[in-house]
């Protein structure tokens, strides 16, 4: 029997990546759902997957999962390829599915006692329980649980075998927020014992809470990669502005962009649906410059508002719309 936190040591101390993709390619019909993919993730690190639905996030981990079969390219886990080492891979890596069901009528000991006996090794029931935190839960049958604890459950499922590599398909989707933040809180637990997780979602608040490295995907393609504080820096910004004034006239708002581009502190300026989005260096000078060059435009915002520059305003920065407009 391996203790829970035996990974670890492993993962951090091993030679080579977790996982290597070389032109991964998948097409449904007219659909290029995965776009010839090159990436690598390297062991004990979480790794984001992100993009809206549709971008070819869950196809690309159902490949690397082994559940579908690539038309092009090739995929190798812990250095090892599913054709010639399906078996021992399927002992050594965990994996959330998207969409979880379980029996309603087992309770939750008796799910993962099943679950543990598809393992040479691995977790006690036990164990997997404290891990997921559902030790109140422990008698009760599947059906009576909440989002959340299905969702904690369907971790600790994955977990029972103790796995080197751990796949978690949009984890929080749907849940509301405390659930949200119990399944980040079991998240950064596992991150922080070492081990390898690949995380895919199209939260990027999500990512930049939970992830070392980030991939954006769109349209089946990998359109930036690296740390969240790296792409966030590549807007050229730390902060976003955006406001809206009333319109003028059917040719447009009166808003003079070459006037706020040309701004001391103002790096970039975009339109969407009405709203300006200005990424400025430092809020505290280049704020009272923009209210003075609208005055001097004989313009006066209805709206205005600031935050931090995020993944989402990187996502916005590349592709020239909203994460979840699709």
């Amino acid at each position: 029997m391996s203790d829970p936190q035996s990974n670890s040591t492993t993962q951090q101390t091993s030679n080579g990546a977790a996982l290597l993709l070389s032109g991964l390619r998948k097409v449904f019909g007219d659909v290029v759902a995965v776009d010839g993919i090159d990436l690598e993730v390297r062991r004990g690190e979480c790794f984001g997957l992100l993009g809206p639905n549709g971008a070819g996030k869950t196809t690309t981990i159902e490949i690397c999962e082994g559940l579908t079969p690539a038309d092009a390219g090739s995929v190798r886990l812990l250095g090892l390829e599913w054709r010639s080492a399906e078996k021992e891979l399927r002992q050594r890596i965990g994996v959330q599915l998207q969409e979880t069901q379980f029996p309603d009528k087992l309770t939750v000991e008796e799910l993962l006692r099943l679950f543990r006996s598809f393992y040479r090794h691995g977790m006690t029931v036990a164990q997997a329980v404290a891990m997921a935190q559902l030790e109140e839960k422990q008698t009760a049958r599947v059906g009576t649980l909440s989002g959340g604890q299905k969702q904690r459950l369907a971790m600790a499922c994955a977990l029972v075998g103790d796995p080197e590599l751990l796949f978690l398909d949009e984890p929080t989707t749907g849940l509301d927020p405390q659930a949200r933040r119990h399944l980040w809180e079991l998240v950064d637990r596992l991150r922080s014992a070492g081990r390898t997780i690949i995380l895919t979602t199209h939260y990027m608040d999500e990512a930049e809470r939970l992830c070392d490295r980030v991939a954006i995907m769109d349209h089946g393609k990998i359109i930036a990669l690296g740390t969240p504080q790296q792409l966030i820096a590549s807007l050229g910004g730390d902060h976003i502005v955006e406001f809206a004034v009333a319109a003028k006239n059917a040719n447009g708002d009166g808003v003079n962009p070459a006037e706020l581009t040309a701004m001391q502190g103002v790096r970039s300026h975009r339109v969407d649906a009405g709203l300006h989005q200005l990424s400025v260096d430092e809020l505290h000078t280049t704020v009272p410059r923009i209210f003075s060059a609208l005055e001097g435009m004989g313009l006066e915002p209805s709206e205005f508002r600031t935050h931090s520059a995020t993944l989402e305003d990187v996502f916005v920065g590349l592709t020239g719309r909203n994460l979840r407009d699709e």
